[in-house]
């Protein structure tokens, strides 16, 4: 049987934790990653219906989006608190808990894709970029050994731009060197002797979530016993990792039809919104952010979306879709609930996990995990 070391490589494969927000935790939250998998539950969250179900279906893991584990804990007893005690109860249980958030968020057909499908969107595409993320790492190579180098780390992360793979920048000069006395050089020069030697400049690009792998392989196909590097912050956002999605719909529909769609998809009892007058207004362009995504309002209204989805939006950030001339809105600004736009998500794991570990049985959870309630009068 695979181990949760197994079921975590393969997530980790797809949403690398180094992609997660610094504010956030994932991974690993309880329990021993050597331990077998026979049988996993996902859920969006983890609560104490979903522990009840993992116990009597006999999960060895669950695999959640929220981290049940946010912040440090000063204790784990059953009186301090709900993350605590649930913590406590589930190391109790033999039941494990692994968490993939905002890394899952930012990933290549993560949450945010996942739920533009469900509003029935094509050709999506990040509505942002991940910004900050790029480094060029500069590794300077003998002549004859570069192009071996340039594979290994191309291997293991570098040189993705776009729809290309494995791309660098070759350059040719001359290095120098002293070796000490206690030197090994690849050139069998003597120590103290100054040496020179045709060398490649070779330059490639990764996500700072790839260069672990990246200096591991390129140090392990390198000749030199000690490998000259550099490593420079990019300016600009990487495509392989963002936050959103934007696509259209198949045809425009008016925004009261798109509304429909929404709550009808997302089993949503009731819909927040800003925006123009919904029979007169016609959508097409959708921009979506499973969850709390009320801070890239802006980026929907640059990619030209006629309708946002998401939600946890305020009062006051409903007002930034309004024209200041004229308070008339050009774009709906929804919010359909957090568990509403993210509930997609469980699906969207289970889906993986039987693909990337089918030698487990992997299950959704039957509890509606969200404590949110919606109340309409005389319904």
């Amino acid at each position: 049987m695979p181990t949760i070391s197994d079921v975590a490589g393969a997530l980790e494969a797809w949403a690398p934790p180094g992609s997660a927000q610094d504010y956030d935790n994932v991974g690993l939250q309880v329990g021993d990653a050597s331990r077998p998998v026979e049988r996993g539950l996902v859920a969006l969250d983890m609560t104490p219906g979903v522990l009840e179900e993992a116990s009597h279906t006999g999960a060895d893991l669950v695999v959640t989006h929220h981290p049940l584990l946010f912040r440090p804990l000063g204790a784990l007893t059953a009186g301090g608190g709900f993350p605590n005690a649930l913590a406590l109860r589930l190391a109790e249980a033999g039941v494990a808990l692994y968490a993939a958030h905002t890394n899952l968020d930012a990933a290549p057909g993560g949450v945010s894709f996942a739920l533009a499908e469900q509003l029935g969107l094509a050709d999506v595409g990040f509505l942002g970029g991940m910004d900050g993320a790029m480094r060029k790492l500069v590794v300077f190579v003998p002549e004859g050994h570069a192009r071996r180098v340039h594979r290994a780390m191309a291997e293991a992360g570098a040189g993705q731009i776009g729809d290309y793979e494995a791309c660098a920048f070759f350059g040719r000069g001359t290095g120098f060197f002293r070796p000490g006395e206690g030197a090994d050089p690849f050139t069998d020069t003597p120590a103290g002797e100054l040496e020179e030697a045709r060398e490649v400049r070779l330059e490639v690009q990764a996500e700072q979530w790839h260069l672990p792998a990246v200096r591991a392989a390129m140090t392990e196909a390198h000749p030199y016993e000690e490998v000259a590097h550099d490593v420079y912050p990019v300016e600009g956002a990487t495509g392989n990792a963002g936050l959103g999605a934007v696509g259209t719909l198949p045809a425009p529909e008016p925004l009261s039809a798109f509304l429909e769609r929404t709550a009808d998809a997302l089993g949503a009892g009731s819909l927040r919104y800003a925006g123009p007058d919904p029979e007169e207004a016609r959508v097409e362009r959708v921009a979506v952010c499973g969850g709390a995504g009320s801070d890239f309002v802006g980026k929907a209204q640059a990619a030209g979306a006629d309708a946002y989805v998401t939600a946890d939006v305020t009062y006051h950030e409903f007002f930034e879709v309004l024209s200041a001339e004229d308070g008339h809105a050009q774009m709906a600004f929804i919010d359909a609930g957090h568990y509403e736009t993210e509930a997609v998500t469980e699906r969207l794991l289970r889906d993986f996990l039987a693909e990337h570990v089918p030698e487990a049985d992997w299950r959704v959870t039957e509890e509606r995990t969200g404590p949110v309630r919606t109340f309409v009068p005389g319904a």
